[in-house]
């Protein structure tokens, strides 16, 4: 079995990461492939580079940003390779994808991994595109409870979905977090968010709220790993604080694993999610986890028993959990080592390739025998 991971990749963000651990956890007898499209600028996908190690990878070339002439060149890659499945993931990626899958007869799979909720609405437009390629999609394959109730809203009909619940790497993670050395008592403490810097995240209460807690006690520092269209105005917004010297952008890192193994406190404030990579990784991590409580998150995060969860744009409730992880470690410890074991219960990658795996295969024996 033949199954090729397509997506229109523009750095490298959860579902870029997800891939890579889907198609490394597939069994022998499956092989994953990958191809992306080449925009202005995505030339050089870290993703592609990490893939190689996994399996063979196409390029597609776009003319602009939403070039119709790649469904055809698609298409015909599809036949060439002899591909079975075509799983795609994003808005950009599941209009092209299926397109292309009917065109060359094969089965098409769509994970969304998250919706966005942009202003802009040329945006908004192309989203909606995107929600409706999925009703026209062989099957959904959505990650969250969340995810799934999104698809029934577009109308996806309830044969052509399945719920495969999200997983991550963690012996990647694990094998980072037992390198782990006990800081100074007087050191500064880490806060730290892992992600795209995009609207949903709101990364702009963050900000807010690191900086009521500086102009308190200046003992933290605040490290945002990642990138995205937002990161520009978030830093010019930074430079306006009192606390801007102790705020870092540090982009993507190589050592993104390293950098998240040493922090005191993961923190999101996102206002919409699926079940984020990141949050699952700092939660296998052991990282003690603050966070608002928004359908997704509290799939990982239960409030004080994996976590702790404050109401959406609570930033007195968020800054006084803040405060809370921050001082009193015997509390942090427990809940982030009970967030450690939930994952590794419910969330491993292994576990999810198997599902994916039994997925396609019946995908397959249904078109076999019509």
């Amino acid at each position: 079995m033949k199954v090729l991971q397509f997506i229109c990749s523009t750095g490298f963000y959860g579902a870029e990461r997800w891939i890579l651990a889907l198609s490394k956890h597939l069994p022998e007898e499956t092989q994953s492939e990958l191809v992306v499209t080449l925009e202005p600028g995505t030339e050089d996908l870290e993703l592609v580079r990490h893939f190689k190690e996994i399996g063979p990878t196409h390029q597609l070339p776009m003319k602009s940003r939403f070039d119709l002439s790649v469904v055809k060149r698609l298409a015909e890659l599809i036949k060439k390779n002899n591909i079975d499945i075509l799983h795609t993931h994003g808005y950009k990626s599941d209009i092209i994808g299926v397109l292309a899958a009917k065109k060359a007869g094969i089965t098409c799979v769509v994970t969304p991994h998250g919706f966005e909720n942009a202003d802009d609405i040329k945006l908004r437009l192309f989203i909606w595109a995107g929600c409706q390629a999925m009703r026209y999609a062989d099957h959904v394959a959505p990650l969250s409870q969340q995810l799934m109730g999104d698809a029934r809203r577009f109308k996806v009909k309830e044969e052509n979905l399945t719920y495969i619940q999200n997983g991550v790497d963690l012996s990647e993670v694990e094998a980072v977090r037992l390198t782990k050395q006990k800081k100074p008592a007087d050191a500064i403490k880490t806060i730290g968010f892992v992600g795209q810097m995009i609207s949903r995240k709101n990364i702009i209460d963050i900000l807010d709220t690191f900086d009521a807690l500086y102009a308190k006690r200046q003992d933290i520092t605040l490290l945002l790993l990642g990138d995205g269209e937002d990161r520009p105005k978030l830093e010019a917004y930074a430079q306006t604080l009192k606390s801007q010297d102790a705020i870092s952008y540090l982009g993507f890192r190589q050592d993104r694993l390293q950098l998240l193994r040493d922090f005191d406190l993961f923190v999101m404030t996102s206002t919409l999610e699926g079940i984020p990579r990141c949050l699952m990784e700092a939660c296998a991590m052991a990282i003690p986890v603050s966070a608002y409580d928004i359908p997704g998150i509290d799939q990982l995060i239960t409030h004080n028993e994996t976590g702790l969860l404050a109401k959406l744009h609570d930033k007195k409730q968020i800054l006084a959990d803040w405060e809370a992880l921050l001082d009193d470690t015997v509390q942090a410890k427990t809940l982030a080592d009970n967030a450690r074991r939930y994952v590794e219960t419910h969330y491993s990658a292994q576990r999810m390739a198997n599902e994916y795996t039994t997925l396609f295969t019946r995908l397959l024996n249904e078109r076999k025998h019509g």
